[in-house]
């Protein structure tokens, strides 16, 4: 606060000398110190004494930075107070207003435009559209895509781009992709926003076809590739495009090292994952939280709980985000105990709780079996935090139940959750009622389960172990005529192992793998080992051993 008052003085000092001109930068340089709301009021209070709210480049600044900031309004408030905004002054408002949880605004600003006497230029369209990206008013941006035309800007990069932007977030991705056909010329940000759009309706192929085809790739591109194979749950592809992202030389950003990160927490890659680490460390960006985070869940579905813990010592500050991933992580692992401890731990550092938190807790309870801590917990989400349960976490429950044997309390549960329960929470009540022996219970859970999941051949698989276990093979059958009948065929297992930064994918059944005879060969020498060690593999007729062709 001391140095803004001192550029204040400074400034003050000018205007006594009648030097307008030489304040200028000295309050875009006050406008970039400003920090928080106090600024902002004692800035805009000295603009307003000398006259400078008259200067729509310094009340544009002023805007934007008020903007950025997060206090829209009140630079919205100063707007409306000027009698003649420039179509620029005009520009950097509807920015603004795009970017708030109310963007109608922006829409209704661009609208008064030409009553104002402006015509809508270059900047205009792409700001008013990000406006109809946050409604997804596809038909008002057809509308406002037409203006540009009238307007004669129907080949200008910037709208043109900005236009696709627009289609693609709205799921007409065809209708972007015209646009992008008939541009005659495109720069690196059309092309990203093209792929992006792709990526956004799950299309990588096609995302893929536009990316090698690019005659110059940025940062941009890459993160985009990375980031869609990631999302759309493929991360072996994600990893190959960042590790060709590193043979081509392109420096990552945060952005495509946390979409990386997450695709090896998927796939378990945990030497990659380390690798990430190193050069996150080397460059010196380990106190971003978001990149943090995602090193800690990275660990700890890789295997490495440890290296997660020592990761979340060392940071200086932890969000809710934080804590909450070492709780899960912790949980998976089977450290219950740990878990607990770490949330009282939280609470005395005053984090409060999330919903996601407390799913992490539940989980907790349930792998440790601590029945009445779950219920603690389940209540004080509540009573404590004022969190309503969400049906995530009722599945908690109804896990940490089951798996106790409390297989009516489950069942009872489930009658009373304000929610539809859903196929986790059948499951959960299927597979508890294997575990336990209840033919009757499971049987229930099955048929509500056929009733959500009716194409999910697990469920019959569970059902079908419970007769198997109980030596009722004609029911086994019965299951699996059922399964024949509806057309459900069994999903094959898979796994995936990671040797020298390249993840190798196993499916049940497939054989195309080139090592396969030396994995085979491996197999049945370990198996022999087994067997000379005196193990006897439990045997157990039911729908998993085959199915009929």
């Amino acid at each position: 606060m001391f140095q803004l008052i001192s550029v204040l003085r400074l400034s003050f000092s000018l205007f006594k000398r009648n030097l307008h001109t030489a304040a200028e930068p000295h309050i875009l340089s006050l406008l970039n110190q400003c920090s928080n709301f106090k600024h902002i009021k004692f800035t805009h209070g000295f603009m307003v004494l000398r006259g400078l709210d008259h200067n729509n480049l310094l009340l544009s600044k002023f805007i934007d930075t008020c903007s950025v900031l997060g206090f829209t309004d009140y630079g919205y408030s100063v707007f409306t107070h000027k009698t003649h905004p420039d179509i620029y002054l005009c520009n950097t408002m509807i920015k603004a207003l795009s970017r708030t949880s109310s963007p109608k605004e922006a829409i209704v600003l661009y609208n008064r435009i030409q009553v104002m006497g402006h015509r809508p230029d270059t900047y205009s369209f792409p700001f008013v559209l990000k406006a109809v990206v946050h409604l997804s008013a596809v038909e008002l941006g057809r509308e406002i895509h037409g203006q540009s035309i009238r307007f004669g800007l129907e080949a200008d990069v910037h709208v043109m781009t900005g236009l696709i932007q627009m289609y693609s977030s709205c799921g007409v991705i065809l209708d972007a992709r015209h646009l992008f056909e008939g541009m005659p010329t495109r720069d690196v940000v059309t092309w990203n926003a093209m792929i992006a759009g792709y990526a956004k309706v799950g299309d990588m192929e096609s995302a893929r076809g536009l990316f090698e085809k690019m005659p110059d790739r940025n940062v941009i591109s890459w993160t985009t590739m990375v980031a869609g194979y990631a999302q759309t749950n493929q991360p072996n592809d994600a990893i190959r495009v960042f590790q060709r992202m590193q043979l081509e030389d392109i420096e990552p950003d945060e952005i495509v090292m946390l979409a990386a990160l997450s695709a090896c927490a998927h796939l378990g890659a945990l030497e990659l994952g380390k690798w990430i680490h190193e050069y996150i460390d080397k460059r010196g960006i380990y106190k971003i939280v978001p990149l943090t985070n995602a090193l800690i869940d990275m660990y700890v579905k890789s295997g490495s709980i440890e290296k997660g813990l020592e990761v979340f010592e060392k940071m200086k500050r932890r969000s809710v985000v934080t804590w909450t991933t070492i709780i899960a992580g912790l949980a998976l692992h089977g450290f219950g105990h740990e878990a607990l401890e770490m949330f009282s731990r939280m609470e005395r550092e005053r984090v409060r709780p999330n919903a996601v938190t407390y799913v992490a807790i539940l989980s907790a309870c349930s792998h440790v079996g601590l029945v009445e801590m779950g219920r603690w917990h389940f209540n004080s989400m509540s009573s404590q935090y004022q969190i309503t349960p969400k049906i995530e976490h009722y599945g908690c429950m109804i896990d940490l139940l089951g798996r106790a044997g409390k297989l009516g309390e489950a069942n009872e549960l489930i009658r009373q959750m304000p929610y539809e329960p859903n196929g986790a929470i059948w499951g959960s009540l299927l597979a508890a009622s294997r575990v336990h022996g209840d033919v009757e219970l499971g049987e229930c859970a099955l048929k509500h389960l056929i009733e959500v999941e009716p194409h999910n051949s697990g469920n019959y698989t569970l059902l079908s172990n419970i007769y198997a276990a109980s030596g009722r093979w004609h029911e086994v059958g019965v299951v699996r005529k059922g399964m024949r009948d509806k057309g459900v065929k069994k999903n094959p297992g898979g796994s995936s192992i990671e040797v020298n930064h390249v993840v190798h994918e196993f499916i049940a059944g497939d054989i195309s793998h080139p090592q396969f005879e030396n994995i085979q060969g491996i197999l049945y020498v370990i198996n022999g080992q087994l067997k000379m060690a005196g193990y006897v593999p439990k045997e157990c007729r039911s729908l998993l051993e085959h199915e009929e062709g």
